[in-house]
Formats: C-alpha cells, structure tokens, sequence
C-alpha cells in the first residue's frame, strides 16, 4: 500500500475533480474510507460503523430499514470508476471500492513491462551454429527478401501519404476536460447541495377511502368518520417529478431521500432542506409549514366551480387575475396552474422549496420546470440572479398547457420576491 501522504495526495486530488467537484457528501465519505484504509489496513468495515462514525446515526441504527449507507456507498464507488476513466487515467494511485465491500482498495498503477512474446531469447556466452546453406539457395533468399523489401517501401509510401492527406482534410479537435453541471442548475440548486444531510422530497399522498378495486374518493372527515383511510396514493406527475429531480441532483454529483408526506414529521422539518412535491390539498405537512404567501391553495368557496382547487392571487398586479383554477374536472384537462415557491425553513439555516400544481400536471410540470437549464434560465434573469449568492426567497406562478395528459408547455405568468 503507498504511504498516508501519497494517498493523501490522490485523495485530494479526487476532491478537487471535475467528478466530484460540488459532491460534499461524497468527499467526505472518501476521506473516511481512506483513513481507515490507511489506520487499518485490511480490517472491513461495517455499514453500522460508517453511519454511526461518519454520519452520527444513533446507536439504535438499523442498516436493514436505512439504506443511506449503500446507496451513498455505490454513488462513491460509480464515481471513482468515471474518474478513473477520464480524468485519473494516468494518475499514479487507484482507489476502488469493491462492490459488497465497505473497505477502500488502494494500489499503485504500475508501469506495463515490454514482452518479447514466446520466443525463447539464448543464454549470454551461447555459441550460436553456423548452418551450412548452398549458393543457389542462398541467392533465392537474397532475391525473395530483396523483392520484399522493395514491396514494403512502396506500401509505407502509400500509406504515409494517405495519412498525411487524411490529416489536412480532418478537423482540430479540442480536447477538454468532462464538463461540469450546467450554470443555471447549479446556481438555483446551490442552497440544496451545501448541507451534512441531502435534503428530504416530501411527496403528496391524500387521504382516500373507499376500495382500490371498486374506486376510491377522498377522505372527508365530516362523512366519513370511521372510514378506512387509504394514504398510499399519489399522482402520476409527483412520481415522474420525484424521478426527474433524481437525475438533477445525479448530475449535480449529489443524493436525495425521499418519504409520503403522511409519514413526514415536524421534527424532521426543523433541521434539513425540503422539497415538497404536491399541492397542500394532497400534501397536507404543507399545512403546518405556512410558506406560500403570495399564491395560495384554496377550495373555490362558491359557484359552478365550488370544491374545485384553485390559485389564490393574494396581491394581483395589473393584467393579472385574482385565482387561477385548472380546466373544469368534467372536460379533458388542457391548461393547468402550478406554484414555484423558495423560503427559508423553520430554523433559517435550511431552505424550503414547493413545487405544486391544482392538479398532478400542474406539479409534474413545476418539477420540470426547475429541472431544465432553459427554464431556469428566465426564472432567474426575472429574479436578477447570477450567482448562488444573489438568490433569496421568492414565489412564482406558472401557467401549464397539457395535452393528451402530459405537460407540453409551461410559461412564466408572475414573480414576487419575499419581503424580508
């Protein structure tokens, strides 16, 4: 094994990657395992161990009903194979993490050695023979390598000559290193990425009852008293958002955990970053997190339209509606309407973002919203932001065009900045 400095080194260099470059978490995790690789050689480690060392989990920690430690783990591993693959080619200390194993693998790269194939080289002092071979062969052989020689002047001619002409007609290439996650994802996603914990997805599960296979509704505590309650439930746009901010964070080199809001508590909202995915109607922790002040949730209070989920516009601007509902629920859904809203968490040293539309469009819609480099783009320049520094909390408004049931459009209608 190399010594602790020259390790050190390759770590350090790994740190300072394009591949794990905004990847704290995951740096971290490397550090660790290379200290122990290098205090302990050869000793395992156990996924117990790393949580409770590295990670501060309580001593009731139970590997089997947390997976952070595996899933953190595998990331690493994944990292070091892209690294390796690219930008530490010709580095001279490899790290690998066996998969089923905990324990960091270090070893040199060790330089290949020239072969002379199978062929059988004669001891030092060895008298060689001296065969005996007539005239007119020996002239055959003169006459068959002479002709040979002769062919392989002509074809290195050839192909020299192709290659040079192939050379001028190529283009330059300019060879870079891997680039790093996009500018407007990495600024708008900064405050999600710098905590000890990745932060938490909270998706919406409403209450239901009745029977899957004969049809559900929602829950109504007035009617339904002492109905069973059916809260495994969720929209489509909400799993397809949950997936979609996986592969934004995946890019950023960062991790997600994900939980049903139903299972969700206050006390973890005191102390991590969330992300809610899902309207208050649905996502019901969102009501005892009173963030949104400028667009609000509400049940249409009267009308052909009562009951029905709509945004209130608490401080309408001009040319600017004062609620915004969703297609009418007995026609195809063609437009929806959905909330982007950024505000600090309970403890202020955390962030909360809500992504929610009147309807499971409106929601899958606002995840990708955020999720694209375009999008973000005119969010950010209407909140005058070009760096991570110069984003504070904001509420936006956006209006969706679905068709066939998918979100195909969504269009910026209103932003506040948050008082502070």
């Amino acid at each position: 094994m190399p010594d602790r400095t020259r390790v050190q080194e390759q770590v350090d260099r790994l740190r300072n990657s394009q591949t794990l470059h905004g990847a704290d978490s995951l740096c971290r995790l490397l550090q660790y395992l290379a200290d122990h690789a290098v205090d302990h050689p050869g000793v395992p480690l156990k996924e117990y161990q790393i949580a409770t060392e590295l990670y501060g989990r309580p001593a009731d920690f139970d590997p089997q009903a947390d997976s952070m430690v595996r899933v953190r783990v595998g990331r690493l591993r994944q990292k070091l194979a892209e690294y390796y693959e690219s930008e530490g080619a010709n580095d001279p200390v490899v790290l690998d993490i066996p998969k089923g194993s905990y324990l960091l693998q270090i070893h040199p790269r060790f330089e290949r050695s020239a072969s002379v194939g199978n062929t059988l080289l004669p001891a030092p002092g060895t008298p060689r023979a001296s065969p005996t071979v007539s005239r007119s062969t020996f002239l055959s052989i003169v006459i068959v390598l002479s002709a040979l020689l002769i062919l392989s002047v002509i074809s290195i001619f050839l192909i020299t000559t192709d290659s040079l002409l192939a050379v001028r007609r190529a283009p330059k290439t300019i060879i870079t290193s891997a680039p790093g996650p996009p500018r407007d994802l990495s600024i708008f996603w900064n405050g999600f990425r710098k905590g000890s914990e990745p932060p938490w997805v909270i998706f919406s599960n409403a209450k239901f009852v009745g029977r899957p296979d004969l049809g559900l509704r929602y829950y109504n505590p007035k009617r339904d008293p002492d109905a069973v309650i059916f809260d495994h439930y969720t929209g489509v746009g909400e799993v397809l958002g949950v997936h979609d901010l996986d592969m934004v964070f995946k890019q950023l080199g960062e991790e997600l955990r994900v939980k049903r809001g139903s299972l969700f508590t206050l006390d973890e909202a005191k102390s991590n970053d969330l992300i809610f995915i899902g309207s208050p109607s649905e996502n019901l922790t969102l009501l005892d997190i009173p963030v949104s002040r400028e667009f609000q949730f509400r049940s249409v209070p009267s009308g052909p339209r009562k009951g029905n989920t709509e945004i209130l516009n608490v401080h309408s601007q001009p040319g600017e509606a004062h609620e915004y509902l969703a297609s009418p629920s007995n026609v195809p859904i063609t437009e929806d309407y959905a909330v982007i809203t950024l505000a600090p968490g309970l403890d202020h040293e955390h962030s909360v973002l809500i992504l929610a539309g009147t309807t499971t469009f409106g929601t899958q819609a606002a995840v990708e919203y955020v999720s694209s480099e375009e999008s973000l783009r005119v969010l950010l320049s209407s909140l005058a932001v070009s760096s991570p520094a110069q984003l504070r909390p904001f509420e936006a408004l956006i209006h969706v065009k679905v068709a066939g049931g998918v979100p195909i459009e969504s269009q910026l209608v209103s932003v506040r900045k948050a008082h502070s």
